[in-house]
């Protein structure tokens, strides 16, 4: 089969059937969920291929750069120090050892660092110190991101201004459930930090957490909340529940394995143009619940044998696991380029599909 113009154009056509939507009914996605299993799959790898190459997965790397004794009291949270984990207090790292740990990130095939910060909000006196980290890692020719609390308008300038490319700040859990996991920061107050970010001309980087004890319908609605923001997220990370001794979540009932995987998949179909990182949970996940997640749409990951606190897989078992599904890891490109990727990319999906109906028929 020639890639010729018209084939292009039915290319184009067919990018255009998955439009970005910020009105999405709890119903709706309710009904998502309750799809055949093979259905869901189907139709999230359907909208996956009109966007992305299925192919490759973004590849990240965090750091905690300051770590235990927040204030907040969310939990699920090694971090939080109104929970008994026995967490060794950190004070904020040094600009030099960030930036080491950076160049090995890099080394390993990481295109984008995060730093994230035990904080409800960064102080003043730490922001001087913040935004050499994000000079730096910019220097290495990576894409940043932190996380770090709750910000004010002024802060997310500042951010922006030393040229952060990311800002996470997850919703957590469902606004119904939100209660339950934490009390000392509001919905509301997230989703006012998330307008910061926005507001500075910074993306986002904001998914949650399942297996937090909460309901099918808080999955549904947590996922309605961030598809319907006035912008969708570039990147949606969406953990399991890491159980941590001393959290008053160390022994909730675990998650299904395929409810999980049906949240990346939802995911996906509502949020077609974002990163959907498979994130926090990963340990315990085998080869196979994780492939099934790729399949599903997850496009992200998190190098490296830890986050923030919890356990992740080493880099070689990633590696391992990318080798046998023939998955690449995204590089970073400027914007001519990934017009030209996404053009090639829509192009051998269409031959991929024309190859498919030809072997059935």
């Amino acid at each position: 089969m020639s890639l010729s113009a018209e084939s292009a154009a039915v290319n184009q056509a067919t990018i255009e059937k998955s439009p970005i939507r910020h009105n999405w009914t709890l119903a709706e996605v309710e009904a998502l969920f309750a799809m055949p299993f093979n259905d869901l799959m189907f139709e999230a790898q359907t909208v996956h291929r009109q966007h992305f190459n299925a192919n490759e997965v973004q590849v990240s790397t965090l750091l905690s750069i300051k770590t235990g004794a927040c204030p907040e009291d969310c939990k699920y949270c090694s971090q939080s120090a109104r929970n008994k984990t026995n967490l060794e207090k950190e004070r904020l790292l040094e600009v030099e050892k960030v930036l080491e740990a950076a160049e090995k990130a890099k080394a390993m095939g990481s295109t984008r660092f995060c730093m994230g910060a035990a904080w409800r909000n960064p102080k003043e006196r730490d922001m001087p110190v913040v935004l050499d980290m994000i000079k730096g890692v910019k220097a290495l020719g990576m894409e940043s991101c932190m996380t770090l609390g709750m910000l004010s308008e002024q802060q997310a300038e500042q951010l922006q201004e030393a040229g952060l490319d990311y800002y996470n700040h997850n919703l957590d859990t469902s606004p119904e459930h939100y209660n339950q996991i934490i009390t000392t920061r509001t919905y509301q107050d997230r989703l006012d930090t998330i307008d910061h970010v926005r507001s500075a001309g910074m993306k986002v980087c904001s998914g949650g957490i399942v297996g937090l004890g909460e309901k099918a319908i808080d999955r549904a609605s947590l996922l309605a909340q961030l598809a319907n923001l006035p912008q969708q997220p570039e990147s949606v990370p969406i953990n399991m529940l890491v159980k941590v001794e001393g959290t008053p979540l160390a022994d909730v009932d675990d998650l299904e394995s395929f409810d999980f995987i049906r949240c990346i998949a939802v995911a996906r179909i509502m949020m077609p143009k974002s990163h959907v990182r498979l994130s926090a949970g990963r340990s315990a996940m085998n080869e196979q619940m994780q492939s099934l997640c790729f399949l599903a749409g997850a496009n992200s990951i998190f190098y490296g044998c830890k986050l923030l606190t919890a356990e992740n897989p080493e880099t070689d078992q990633d590696t391992q696991l990318f080798n046998k599904l023939g998955i690449n890891t995204e590089t970073i490109a400027d914007d001519s380029a990934v017009a030209a990727k996404q053009l090639k990319t829509a192009l051998v999906n269409e031959q991929h599909k024309d190859l498919f109906y030809d072997a059935v028929r």
